[in-house]
């Protein structure tokens, strides 16, 4: 969209030329502005505003906006410059809190809404059906990924699957060669190219388990899963930058453990009863162990 933008700048009228000079220097505030207050704080007409998002091949300004956070989420500068670029620091040259709050929120709003417009509904349900079937189900990350396979992995447990999350190298590629026809993988990664994890999956894959791969598509993890969730996120690995594709991967993980308790119907809340009714009784336990401690 900012380069269609670019594109047509110069074929349009002048006063829709204001929309898109602050359209390209300020994407992030776009999005979160009505047509009334965009069309206010360029100076310009709400028809002006219409117009413009027609000459872009947008159905309206909705359209226009979420085309808009899409390109945000996939080449979105660094934080630290967008913010020194858009001269929003204070006079002690820092950044106020409700900027950086805001900037956070707006590439973390655009990210989701990017991998939420570009996930195949069916994708969903083979990875939910994988996983629901599955008779022991492992989760594989590294780094900032393993933390993710943990938190999945903990979602999953609550059902009352057998599972475990591994982090540690040698153990998910040891533990791959255990599993068979009938197990299920989860492997996480922001790249698809980790060679640990590919190594643990074509292990997975030869001892003939399932593979749920969160990752990146066209990546070799993505091609060796037996199903892929795919977040194609241009990540930036700076200190002044959210680490976005993991938000993603983490949403990914909910979607999947709650696709999955669907499938497990009055079972599952069943044992959230029984589970919620025990964990209930073990802490009165400990109070009343306090009490007469006192």
């Amino acid at each position: 969209m900012l380069a269609r933008i670019a594109a047509v700048r110069d074929q349009i009228r002048p006063s829709e030329r204001k929309l898109a000079d602050y359209a390209m220097a300020h994407p992030g505030d776009v999005i979160n502005l009505s047509m009334a207050e965009l069309a206010d704080r360029v100076g310009v007409s709400e028809p002006t505003v219409a117009r413009f998002c027609a000459a872009l091949g947008c159905r309206g300004f909705r359209e226009f906006k979420i085309k808009l956070a899409q390109d945000i989420a996939g080449g979105m500068p660094f934080l630290h410059q967008d913010l020194s670029a858009g001269g929003e620091l204070d006079a002690d040259g820092a950044v106020p809190g409700a900027v950086l709050a805001g900037k956070l929120f707006d590439r973390t709003i655009a990210t989701l809404m990017q991998v939420r417009n570009n996930l195949p509904a069916m994708a969903v349900d083979s990875a939910a059906d994988v996983l629901a079937s599955a008779r022991r189900i492992e989760f594989y990350g590294s780094g900032n990924s393993g933390t993710v396979a943990e938190d999945i992995q903990r979602k999953f447990f609550r059902l009352g699957m057998p599972t475990v999350a591994y982090t540690d190298s040698h153990v998910y590629f040891a533990s791959a060669l255990t599993l068979a026809k009938g197990d299920a993988v989860v492997a996480v990664s922001s790249t698809g190219r980790t060679r640990d994890i590919l190594d643990a999956v074509q292990n997975a894959r030869k001892a003939g388990a399932d593979v749920v791969a969160l990752t990146r598509s066209g990546s070799p993890l993505a091609e060796m899963a037996t199903v892929s969730l795919v977040a194609d996120i241009a990540d930036d690995f700076d200190i002044h930058s959210p680490m976005t594709v993991r938000i993603a991967h983490l949403v990914l993980g909910d979607i999947l453990s709650i696709a999955v308790a669907l499938r497990m119907g009055d079972t599952l809340q069943e044992r959230l009863k029984r589970h919620d009714r025990a964990v209930d009784a073990h802490v009165s336990d400990i109070a009343s162990d306090r009490a007469d401690d006192s």
